[in-house]
C-alpha cells in the first residue's frame, strides 16, 4: 500500500552467452521486477533526485537514502537474498557496462496498473506519477536485446530467471479512496487493474517468462494512512484488531478477482508457472499477533507509524516523514508501519520469509538458496 504523496537509458551491456548454458535449473539465475513503491529500489529516487535528500529513508540498514520507501530492505530484497543473487539494481539507475546478467528492478513509486488517461477521464486525484505498467514494460523490451541476442538464447536465459508482476494495483485503488473515501466506488476498478496485470503478464509470457509471480494486495483496512484518512468514528466499521473491516473485506474480493484471473491464465499457458503471491495473509498476520512477531502491542501501538507526525498513528497527509516536522521513532524493529504507507523492513522481512518459505506462495517458488534470518 502507498498512500502518501511519493517523492517526488536505454543503454546497451554485454551478456555471455556460456552463462546462459550453464544456468542451474534448481534455483534462479535472475530476477525481473514489476510494481510501485512496495519493491521499487532506486527508480522513482532517480527520476525525482530530491527523493532521497538527507531523508530517514533507508537509515536502519543501508545507514543513507536507498531509493527505497521505508527504512531498510524490501520484500523484493530479501527475496534475492535469498536465492543468492544482489539486491536488484534500479532500470534508470544503471551505467553503461553494468552486469545486469542477474536481473533487474523495472518498478517505480507511485506507479499504476492503469494509464493516466484513466484517472483523468474519471476526474480523480491523479497518481503522483505517470510511469504505470505498461510504460515499465516498455523499458523491459527495450532492455531485452542487452540481455540476450536471439530466440533461443532468450528462451534458455528466461528459463532459470523469475518474474514478478507487481504487487501493482495499489495506488490505483488509493485514487479511489483518496477522491471519493467510499468504498462502493472502489469495485468498478477492479476488473480494469485486473486487466492491465494480465495483459502485461501475458506479454511477458510472449517475451519468454515460464515462471512468473503476480502477488495480490495489502490488508489496505490495517494500513495507517487509509487509517488517518478515513477516521471513522463507528468502532462496528473495525474489525476485532482495529483494520478497518470493509476495506478489508474489498481487498479479499480484488485477491479473489486476480486469482480467478490468474487460474484462467494458467488453463491458456500450461507450460508456464505463474504464482501467486498471498500478500494480505502474509501481511494480516503481523497485525492480528504483532507481539507473537516481535511488534509493540496494544491496538493504537500496532498501527502507529514509526516516521511521521500526527495522532493517533504517528500520520499526517500533509507531514511526510523527513520533512521538518516530522518525528521518528527509537526502535523501527518493533514497529509494522514505516511512514503512514509502507511498512518498515522488520515487517518486510517476515512478509518475504513467509513467501519464500511458506504457506503465502501457491504453488511455491523453488527452494532457496539460503534461509530469512
Amino acid at each position: 500500500m502507498k498512500m502518501i504523496i511519493i517523492f517526488c537509458i536505454t543503454f546497451t551491456c554485454g551478456f555471455l552467452e556460456n552463462v546462459i548454458s550453464d544456468a542451474n535449473p534448481l534455483t534462479y539465475e535472475a530476477i525481473f521486477n514489476f510494481g510501485d513503491s512496495i519493491s521499487d529500489t532506486g527508480n522513482a529516487a532517480t527520476y525525482y533526485p530530491s527523493m532521497d535528500g538527507n531523508s530517514p529513508y533507508g537509515s536502519t540498514y543501508f545507514k543513507h537514502p536507498s531509493g527505497r520507501m521505508s527504512n531498510g530492505r524490501l520484500i523484493i530484497d530479501f527475496i534475492a537474498e535469498a536465492y543468492g543473487l544482489p539486491m536488484l539494481p534500479a532500470y534508470l539507475n544503471l551505467t553503461k557496462g553494468q552486469d545486469i546478467r542477474q536481473g533487474v528492478n523495472f518498478a517505480f513509486a507511485g506507479a499504476t496498473a492503469l494509464n493516466m488517461d484513466y484517472f483523468i477521464q474519471k476526474k480523480l486525484i491523479p497518481p503522483s506519477t505517470n510511469i504505470s505498467l505498461s510504460v515499465q514494460l516498455d523499458w523491459f523490451k527495450k532492455l531485452k536485446p542487452s540481455l540476450c541476442k536471439n530466440k533461443r538464447e532468450c528462451d534458455n536465459y528466461f528459463r532459470s530467471s523469475l518474474f514478478l508482476v507487481g504487487e501493482i494495483g495499489g495506488n490505483d485503488i488509493n485514487a479511489l479512496i483518496l477522491s471519493y473515501k467510499n468504498i462502493a466506488e472502489l469495485r468498478e476498478i477492479v476488473p480494469l487493474i485486473i486487466e492491465a496485470i494480465i495483459n502485461v503478464t501475458t506479454e511477458l509470457i510472449e517475451e519468454g517468462a515460464v515462471e512468473i509471480v503476480v502477488p495480490g494486495n495489502f490488508p489496505i483496512g490495517c494500513n495507517s494512512a487509509v487509517l488517518t484518512i478515513v477516521n471513522s468514528g463507528k468502532k462496528d466499521e473495525y474489525d476485532q484488531f482495529g483494520c478497518l473491516a470493509t476495506y478489508n473485506d474489498f481487498i479479499k474480493y480484488y485477491n479473489w478477482q486476480l486469482n480467478q484471473a490468474i487460474e484462467t491464465l494458467r488453463q491458456k499457458n500450461n507450460h508456464v508457472k505463474i504464482i501467486y503471491f498471498d500478500y494480505y495473509g502474509s501481511a494480516k498476520r503481523l497485525f492480528e499477533a504483532p507481539q507473537q512477531y516481535g511488534f509493540s502491542f496494544g491496538k493504537i501501538d500496532t498501527f502507529k507509524a514509526c516516521c511521521g507526525k500526527g495522532e493517533p498513528y504517528n500520520v499526517d497527509v500533509h507531514i511526510f516523514c523527513g520533512s521538518f516536522a516530522s518525528t521518528i521513532c527509537s526502535d523501527p524493529s518493533i514497529h509494522i508501519n514505516w511512514d503512514g504507507a509502507h511498512l518498515t523492513e522488520a515487517a518486510y522481512r517476515l512478509i518475504a520469509k513467509g513467501i519464500v518459505e511458506g504457506p503465502f506462495a501457491s504453488p511455491s517458488l523453488k527452494s532457496p538458496t539460503f534461509k530469512i534470518a
